[in-house]
């Protein structure tokens, strides 16, 4: 359970990274913790924030996990015609899928161009995502 945790937290991480580099991908959400209490809206954003990148991070992961498979598999013709190079595309249509799936609820990601904009997206959720699971892979083999 506690690797399911972090792979969300990195999902999460990596999504950050890319929507602040990228303009045309954007993460909007509606409100999950409310501003009762006065002087508290500037948290109560700052969790909402955090709140919609861990659900559009555990979506993306579920997208990874279930869907991406198949996709691989029927698409290992052309992987391989490409040298591997065709997984890029494969990431990008992840993206794109799971920006489809969250019209569907409260928080939304949006990605205004699907070629480059998705494209750019998903080779930098690749790094963050290789970087930063090298890096929690290896605290807990010490």
């Amino acid at each position: 359970m506690g690797r399911i945790i972090i792979r969300v937290v990195i999902n999460a991480l990596a999504l950050w990274v890319a929507s602040w580099i990228l303009p045309g991908m954007q993460i909007a959400s509606t409100t999950f913790v409310g501003n009762d209490v006065a002087g508290a809206s500037g948290s109560a954003n700052a969790i909402n924030t955090v709140l919609a990148y861990l659900f559009i991070g555990l979506l993306f992961g579920i997208v990874n996990a279930l869907v991406k498979p198949v996709v691989k598999l029927l698409s290992l013709p052309v992987t391989i015609l490409t040298l591997g190079l065709f997984t890029i595309v494969i990431n990008a249509a992840m993206l794109w899928l799971t920006a489809w799936i969250t019209t569907f609820t409260p928080v939304s990601l949006s990605i205004d161009d699907f070629f480059w904009t998705a494209i750019l997206a998903a080779l930098i959720i690749s790094c963050v995502s290789m970087v930063a699971g090298g890096v929690s892979s290896s605290d807990s083999r010490r």
